[in-house]
């Protein structure tokens, strides 16, 4: 944990980050009701509306801070949800063991040969359009990614000696599980968690963007169905989705720091490989300073 915390990518990814969360709680108390209408249509920014105005005169920063409290609580919920029917599924497969991984990788076979996006699209079409049911189809189609790679891990883990000890010993399935097996891979189901809450961010962003959600709830996604609805691009009326776009990027970057600063440290060969070239810089910067620079002369 303190070599993560000295890590300069987890530190920007982890100030970006706290950022958005802080723009979430508490940014609404701040900028008012995105649902008033403030403002002429369409209004370029100005001191009054410094992101200007949407297609119905609504203001966009106090659109695009209270999107972000449904886009980043849908994303952090599926994230969560994900990573833990996949530890659960891909743990039992792996520690278990014979028939019921046979049955459960069968399962994870079947849902990652489906085609994510558009079954995503099918199911948000027939389901109550809300968050909710968004959230939803985003666990349904995106757990078993994770589901795998936890089942591979824990094959491997289970042919080591502390877990051999255990099983020796008449510990329980469920307490090997969790005590022996769970913890050493945090930093696995921290970078699983990471990118499922980046792909459901984005999805949930482009499904709403379809308009496949509740076009009457201000997300980050309805944002940009309503820029695309209003002709945003026709008319040039780059300031009603370009904010809620970079929001986007952004958040998508800083876990993506974060999930970079999280390999790095748990990687040896990655720490390794940063302090060979931290070392070759440092020796050539030594080796600069310290070589005297000869002049020839044109005599």
């Amino acid at each position: 944990m303190n070599q993560l915390l000295k890590n300069r990518k987890a530190l920007v990814g982890a100030v970006i980050l706290l950022f958005f969360v802080a723009m979430a709680l508490l940014g609404p108390l701040l900028v008012g009701d995105a649902s008033d209408f403030v403002a002429v249509p369409l209004q370029s920014p100005s001191l009054n509306h410094p992101f200007g105005t949407t297609g119905q005169g609504q203001d966009v920063l106090a659109q695009t801070v209270a999107g972000a409290r449904i886009s980043l609580l849908v994303g952090l919920a599926v994230g969560i949800t994900v990573v833990a029917i996949g530890a659960v599924v891909g743990t039992t497969a792996g520690f278990f063991g014979g028939w019921v991984d046979d049955v459960l990788s069968l399962v994870i076979n079947i849902f990652l040969i489906m085609p994510g996006l558009p079954l995503m699209v099918v199911l948000a079409a027939f389901l109550p359009a809300g968050p909710t049911s968004i959230g939803l189809v985003l666990v349904f189609t995106g757990w078993a990614w994770g589901a795998r790679v936890i089942r591979a891990q824990t094959l491997s883990l289970r042919g080591k000696d502390f877990v051999a000890a255990a099983i020796v010993g008449g510990e329980s399935p469920v307490r090997i599980v969790l005590v022996e097996i769970l913890p050493n891979m945090t930093s696995l189901l921290a970078s699983a968690f990471i990118g499922a809450t980046i792909y459901a961010i984005g999805a949930q962003v482009g499904l709403e963007f379809l308009g496949l959600g509740d076009i009457s709830q201000v997300t980050w996604g309805t944002n940009l169905y309503w820029a695309t609805n209003d002709a945003a691009l026709l008319t040039g009326s780059w300031w009603t989705f370009v904010p809620t776009g970079l929001c986007v990027a952004l958040v998508g970057f800083s876990m993506a720091m974060i999930n970079n600063a999280i390999d790095e440290v748990t990687n040896p060969r990655l720490r390794s490989e940063g302090a060979f070239l931290r070392a070759l810089k440092i020796a050539g910067v030594r080796r600069t300073h310290s070589t005297p620079v000869i002049r020839r002369s044109n005599k």
